[in-house]
């Protein structure tokens, strides 16, 4: 039997199993018991208790006295949200600087370039509290805010922008769901079968036909300054403003080196067979090269929205209440350290590897199929 080589494997790899799992226990109860003689407590009970903390900013509705696991909840979506916005707008301005970098234009391509080498080269918390400090020393007092856009102020105690809110009939959001639903369904018959003008048109129809039946009514909140402060529209803290831009900054830079070597890697074969045909150069990118492109950059490019959720940690370096903020606050006033920093790295194993199974569901979905 243990001639086999499949056999042999096997056995070898049970008892591996084995051995660590019987590790991971005696670990376990050897640290339960060693708490309950110290008279410490253990366990995720306290997580239904009030919280008493107090989160400066959040996304998601929180007062003082909610439980614990709904200040993880409103961190976590604190967390979520910088990670989004971050990952978007760094894949745009990444894809827009890696391709300028390539112009024959020597002040873009040689702007573009320095752009990233500061950003590869630099701490990223660094840049963060520079940045930060720029607030207090660069952009004047609210009351002399910077009106660069209409309803756009920027003072030093961060952006004042316009609040868009919609009223939804209450009466109507069943139909505007089997519209919805109907919608996304033909969206998914049409995909193969239609051109993407005709889905475009299709989606755009579908939420237009879903916003009437549910009689939506959209609302602009503008700012407006009264008093020391502005009232009305939204406000983007100096904290929150910090994190999205530093973390943008930096995170392009890194994208945009990985956007240059995906348009290389594609043969100059391609770029003159697109000039044969008489496209564009714009075209040519957006047809031929853009696509071929993108199965070569997606590993890569995963690795780096991975490391998006990874530093918005640093958001505690300026003050924004981000999930491991938040947890830190928890582990320090409910005294359950070990509970809570399990939380952590499950919370962000799940975050990563959702993002790895989202980037690796469209990595086969674009891979070429050999026959």
């Amino acid at each position: 039997m243990l001639s086999d080589v499949k056999t042999r494997s096997i056995i070898i790899q049970v008892v591996l199993v084995t051995v660590v799992l019987a590790f991971a226990m005696v670990l376990v109860n050897t640290t339960f018991a060693n708490l309950k003689a110290r008279g410490i407590p253990i366990g995720f009970d306290f997580l239904a208790m009030p919280s008493r903390i107090v989160i400066s900013e959040a996304i998601l509705t929180y007062k003082s006295r909610d439980p614990y696991y709904w200040a993880i909840v409103v961190g976590l979506a604190n967390t979520v949200f910088i990670s989004a916005v971050v990952i978007f707008f760094s894949s745009i301005l990444g894809l827009v600087v890696g391709i300028t970098r390539l112009s024959s234009n020597p002040l873009a391509a040689g702007s573009c370039r320095v752009w990233v080498e500061l950003a590869r080269n630099s701490p990223p918390i660094v840049l963060l509290i520079f940045l930060y400090s720029l607030w207090w020393k660069v952009l004047p007092p609210v009351g002399e805010a910077l009106n660069p856009f209409p309803g756009v102020y920027v003072s030093m105690r961060g952006f004042a922008i316009p609040a868009v809110s919609v009223d939804l009939s209450s009466t109507g959001l069943l139909a505007a769901a089997g519209i919805i639903a109907l919608g996304v369904s033909c969206l998914v018959t049409l995909r193969k079968m239609a051109s993407p003008l005709v889905v475009v048109a299709t989606a755009i129809a579908t939420g237009t036909v879903a916003l009437w039946l549910a009689d939506a009514r959209f609302f602009i909140e503008w700012p407006v300054f009264s008093g020391s402060n502005f009232s009305g529209g939204s406000e983007l803290t100096p904290e929150l403003s910090t994190i999205l831009i530093g973390l943008t900054i930096y995170t392009t830079g890194f994208v945009a080196e990985i956007v240059r070597g995906g348009v290389l890697s594609v043969s100059r074969g391609q770029w003159d067979a697109g000039h044969s045909l008489g496209l564009p150069r714009s075209k040519i990118l957006r047809l031929i090269v853009i696509p071929q492109m993108l199965r070569v950059i997606l590993p890569p490019l995963n690795s780096q929205y991975i490391n998006v959720v990874k530093n918005s940690t640093l958001a505690i370096a300026v003050g924004y209440p981000d999930f491991l903020a938040v947890m830190n606050t928890i582990i320090s006033k409910s005294s359950h350290s070990i509970e809570g920093v399990f939380i952590i790295l499950a919370v962000y194993l799940l975050l990563n590897l959702t993002l790895s199974s989202v980037a690796n569901w469209y990595n086969r979905r674009i891979a070429i199929v050999e026959r």
